[in-house]
């Protein structure tokens, strides 16, 4: 349904919290988030409880998946032919998010946001001829698609995309219309601007959806009414992280003033320093050099498994994420999007600091309350 943005960083790989693995897609991971689980157990239940219950519901159901998928690979083909990575799907109860490698700029925006809704027209107009031509033509309602009842698989699945379609084509976040709209602003206003236009938009969509489906009992729009408030906000949130970070260094952000461990020290030498400093991950040193990474949860989990006298460097996060310098900050926000995320700032080999979510949220906090960061 959606396209997000993810930077992209040497040997690191975002997913998206809450999700598991599905499958692999024309090569690109598909993820299945908790509550897309949720609502296929919901549906399942549903049509196997409904005495109307029929396999065309059950093959429109599956070809609805099908449509979403290809929605989204649209996305990622489109994407890819402007030199941008597509890392990732995942599948929510309002549709699919395709995450891309980094940024769009918004001509790219533009095409690739156009790509899945005009995917969904392509294959509502080849289920058409196919009927046409077959004479199956048969009159199809927007209740139709929630319950079974006895309509063909076909009918159900033409209208499904041509909906699919005109929703994902409403300006507002964050549907794909809104990501046109936002790219369009963009051109005469700020990012930070047009992004706030885009959301606020999704938000009002959001609301009235929500206060329709309440006042009508029609529950599963207000389930996808919160769902379309969060990505808004979500995508709001985000925008504004970009534009308070945007041409700024790592350096400006990071943690000078740090605590670190030997690799010959023990999980209780570890738990002392965590309780006697408000450092909760702590680079693990061999010498001057960085061989690992001890925070916070794994030093829990190795006192709960190991003992206290175990050592921190059979234990430690060989794989860190580990940055420079002088990265653009703006670029490493989504690196960091994870409550806890730590990753070590090197240069040549050298500690120099460290980045935490934690240092970060109080750093954009100053930003947005116009302290300038000293470079």
């Amino acid at each position: 349904m959606t396209t997000v943005q993810a930077a992209g960083h040497p040997g690191y790989q975002a997913t998206t919290a809450g999700t598991i693995k599905a499958f692999r897609f024309l090569g690109v991971p598909v993820r299945l988030h908790f509550t897309f689980i949720l609502l296929v157990i919901f549906v399942a239940v549903s049509v196997l409880g409904s005495a109307q219950s029929n396999a065309s519901y059950a093959a429109f159901l599956v070809g609805s998946l099908a449509s979403v998928l290809l929605h989204e690979l649209g996305h990622a083909v489109v994407a890819s032919r402007f030199g941008i990575r597509t890392t990732e799907i995942v599948m929510f109860p309002i549709g699919g998010l395709s995450r891309m490698e980094r940024p769009l700029p918004p001509t790219a925006e533009i095409w690739v946001a156009l790509a899945g809704p005009l995917v969904n027209l392509l294959l509502a107009a080849g289920l058409f001829a196919y009927m046409i031509s077959s004479q199956q033509a048969v009159p199809v309602l927007a209740a139709d698609l929630l319950q079974p009842n006895g309509k063909s698989a076909l009918a159900l699945l033409l209208y499904g995309n041509i909906l699919l379609a005109g929703f994902n084509f409403l300006p507002a976040f964050p549907m794909d219309g809104g990501r046109i709209l936002r790219a369009l602003l963009s051109y005469i206003r700020p990012e930070q601007e047009a992004t706030r236009t885009a959301a606020w938009m999704g938000r009002m969509l959001s609301i009235s959806m929500g206060l329709y489906g309440l006042l009508d009992s029609q529950f599963m729009l207000v389930f996808f009414a919160l769902f379309i408030y969060l990505g808004a906000v979500q995508e709001s949130v985000a925008a504004l992280g970009r534009t308070l970070t945007r041409g700024i260094p790592i350096r400006a952000a990071m943690i000078t003033e740090l605590h670190t461990l030997e690799h010959g020290a023990t999980i209780r030498d570890a738990a002392n320093l965590l309780l006697s400093t408000s450092q909760q991950d702590f680079p693990v040193m061999h010498g001057n050099q960085v061989v690992g990474l001890l925070g916070r949860n794994l030093l829990i989990r190795a006192i709960a498994s190991d003992g206290p006298d175990a050592y921190v460097a059979g234990v430690m996060d060989r794989d860190y994420v580990a940055l420079t310098p002088n990265e653009d900050l703006a670029d490493v926000l989504p690196l960091m999007a994870r409550a806890g995320r730590c990753a070590l700032v090197m240069e040549n080999g050298s500690l120099l600091g460290l980045l935490t979510t934690d240092n970060l949220s109080e750093f954009l906090l100053l930003r947005r309350f116009g302290m300038e960061p000293v470079v």
